[in-house]
């Protein structure tokens, strides 16, 4: 018997297993992948597959996702081995899209919730960023680290931006302009800006968690088991007691007090879904959203050598609420979007290039030769909670003989008035700066809300600590509890939710009376 299981060793649970180990708890995390060591991060994209949740699932709906490589992740560190390590925080009004524009949801807590959990993730990641920021409500501290440099997409961004009269900044990243010594791990060292950041980082600078938050918790005394995928929770009435998970073929059971879920947006929901349990909202698999993320491609003069930095080198916020330009056509359109420059990789930008213009043979092989003359800039922003967007589970089923999971999803009118205003403001940022042979890119960014977090059992799965309304001892921490997808990356907030809800657990437990 332990004191608490944590499913996922990503964003949400790495977090969580340091804070609880911290406390003195016998702590266990159960890992669907293997441990990556910084020796698997090649400078390849070929040798990144195996970072990826390459279990398929099925897509559905009139604007099907696509999954693979793109959404997931799979080994010890979870999602972050992959991300590029992009975290800007959500602003205020993020948190009030309801009470804003009377669609989509509320959250059930606030910005100054999070805002103390922001600054220490911040702190401990190593967050290379400006200070001060331009956007937002002013901080009590700044970014630990100054910006990392410019990349060219970057300094063609600001080039546009200005031409056009929108603010740009360097962005915020988890990623080191300096070296900093990691409790638990020892030195990580800058950023070699290698640019190779979703192939996973191979020195450590990169802020994903297993050179941040798992080294900690296992220093800590919190134990972790790789390739240890889970199938299922036991119960007695209606408090969870365990789990039951896959490992070297052989099923086995782990007993615990308490179970926190932190397997993403897609396997939290379907190992619910797949036993019936904690369902009674109706809302377990419901409320799919995926971030608006329009990208725009063109070639220029310059010399650009895409894969080169971090990145994502420069963000504008200044289309956070984009009612408020006049220049670029009515913004009718519920909540916003940022606005980042980007860094690609040679196969993947080949890979896009031809699903998205249709380019097919030697036309394409010309087109390619251009690679290093391209630069790219896209969007992030807010996806509504459409009924029509969910989670079930297919008749198909995987290599472990469960069910695979099917996601149904479908933009909706106001993510195309979205998606057609950025598509507006990218072209003329872009022939600003000069670009020529511009195409578009529409794609949908990140898995959200499938086990929306509430004040109303009737209508949600989890309360705002992520605690299940209908079974005691289970507690779901990932980026399903998202009620709205915020104008932002999800990295950061699920870290900061991941930090409060450890402190509000521990903060009860304390005050429990054991016999």
């Amino acid at each position: 018997m332990v004191d608490a299981v944590v499913v996922g060793t990503g964003a949400g649970g790495a977090p969580l297993l340091s804070r609880l180990a911290g406390a003195g708890l016998r702590v266990v995390a159960l890992e669907a992948g293997r441990r990556h060591p910084l020796t698997d991060m090649a400078t390849d994209e070929k040798a990144q597959a195996g970072l990826f949740w390459t279990d398929e699932r099925l897509s559905a709906g009139a604007d099907p996702l696509g999954f693979g490589n793109n959404n997931s992740g799979c080994g010890v560190g979870g999602s972050t081995l992959h991300y590029t390590a992009y975290t800007p925080r959500a602003q205020p009004d993020d948190f009030r899209l309801r009470t804003e524009f009377g669609v989509g949801e509320d959250w059930p807590l606030s910005y100054a919730d999070l805002a103390p959990y922001y600054a220490e993730v911040e702190g401990f990641l190593g967050v290379s960023g400006p200070t001060p920021y331009p956007w937002g409500p002013a901080r009590d501290q700044g970014y630990p680290h100054l910006p990392l440099p410019l990349n060219s997409a970057a300094q063609l961004m600001a080039r546009g931006c200005e031409a056009v009269g929108l603010r740009t900044s360097p962005a915020a990243n988890a990623a080191l302009s300096r070296p900093q010594a990691q409790e638990g791990y020892g030195l990580r060292p800058a950023c070699t800006h290698r640019g190779f950041c979703q192939a996973g980082c191979s020195v450590g600078a990169k802020g994903s968690m297993d050179v941040t938050y798992l080294p900690l918790a296992e220093a800590r005394g919190a134990q972790i088991r790789p390739e240890s995928f889970v199938v299922g929770l036991t119960r007695a009435g209606d408090r969870v007691t365990g789990v039951e998970y896959l490992r070297g073929g052989q099923l086995h059971w782990l007993r615990a007090r308490h179970v926190f879920l932190c397997a993403g947006g897609i396997e939290t929901p379907r190992l619910l879904l797949l036993h019936g349990l904690a369902n009674s909202s109706g809302q377990v698999g419901r409320n799919f959203m995926a971030h608006v993320g329009l990208q725009l491609w063109g070639e220029f003069d310059e010399d650009t050598r895409p894969h080169k930095g971090i990145p994502g080198a420069l963000i504008s916020e200044d289309t956070h609420r984009p009612a408020r330009l006049d220049s670029f056509g009515p913004a009718d359109f519920a909540g916003g979007y940022l606005l980042q420059s980007i860094g690609v990789m040679p196969v993947t930008y080949a890979s896009q290039l031809a699903r998205a213009t249709g380019t097919w043979g030697p036309a394409l092989l010309e087109r390619l030769c251009g690679y290093g003359h391209v630069a790219g800039i896209n969007v992030l922003g807010d996806c509504l909670p459409h009924p029509h967007n969910f989670l079930d589970l297919s008749d198909e089923l995987d290599r472990r003989g469960l069910p695979k999971p099917r996601i149904h999803f479908s933009w909706g009118e106001n993510e195309r008035r979205m998606t057609a205003h950025a598509e507006r403001v990218m072209r003329a940022v872009w022939e600003a700066a000069g670009a020529r042979g511009v195409w578009s890119y529409p794609r949908g960014a990140h898995i959200i809300g499938t086990a929306r977090m509430g004040l109303d059992p009737a209508t949600s799965v989890v309360d705002p600590d992520g605690r299940s309304w209908d079974l005691e001892g289970l507690h779901i921490l990932d980026n399903s509890i998202f009620p709205s997808a915020l104008s932002v990356n999800p990295a950061l907030t699920i870290m900061a939710l991941s930090l409060r809800a450890a402190d509000r657990f521990l903060a009860r437990l304390a005050t429990e009376v054991h016999p």
